[in-house]
């Protein structure tokens, strides 16, 4: 049960719950957020794309790693996931195979897939989409330590299969990736606080 999942699922809800953004409205986003990167690209018909976004937290990168491998705190970080199983675990521990639902809101179906998250701890998760309501879903989360901070670098590429309001993409970009970087950078840097020095 991975945050990174959750993460991935995120970004589908945020792709299938907002309006789209044009090349201008991105630029701008990106200046808006200022404390995290965020670029976004759809394609011609806006019913897929991807995205990329990063986020510096004052926490070391073992802590962040904990967070973003666990269904329960995905379950905190993530809008709209209400569920986060796993289904099975590599015995060496290097993958799994994590159900996912997202329920985001009453204009969109509640969504439900697996995934197959594969760890290469404690610096990368790679996601990709195994089954479910999602055509194409496949991210990552990479970790950089620098000092006493971590860099957390996101990426996403998905398509919902079916069509979605270009409003629900850009509400869920422009809202949502942001909210859950932010809420990653929270909890992580309260865990680090926590921690004996």
């Amino acid at each position: 049960m991975r945050v990174a999942i959750r993460a991935s699922l995120l970004l589908l809800s945020l792709l299938l719950s907002s309006p789209l953004l044009t090349a201008a409205d991105l630029a701008q986003e990106s200046a808006q957020h200022g404390d995290i990167d965020v670029a976004v690209t759809l394609d011609a018909g806006e019913q897929s794309g991807n995205a990329k976004a990063s986020v510096r937290i004052h926490a070391r990168r073992e802590v962040v790693w904990s967070l973003i491998t666990s269904c329960t705190e995905a379950l905190h970080l993530v809008p709209g996931l209400v569920l986060c199983e796993v289904r099975e675990t590599a015995p060496d521990r290097t993958w799994q195979r994590i159900r996912h639902v997202i329920d985001y809101s009453w204009y969109v179906p509640k969504l439900s897939y697996e995934i197959r998250a594969i760890y290469d701890r404690p610096s990368r998760v790679s996601i990709e989409r195994i089954s479910g309501d999602l055509r194409v879903l496949r991210g990552s989360w990479v970790l950089e330590s620098d000092g006493d901070y971590t860099i957390a670098h996101y990426a996403v590429d998905l398509a919902p299969g079916f069509w979605v309001p270009k409003w629900v993409v850009r509400a869920a970009l422009k809202r949502d990736l942001p909210k859950m970087l932010r809420a990653l950078r929270s909890r992580a840097e309260l865990v680090q606080l926590q921690k004996p020095a």
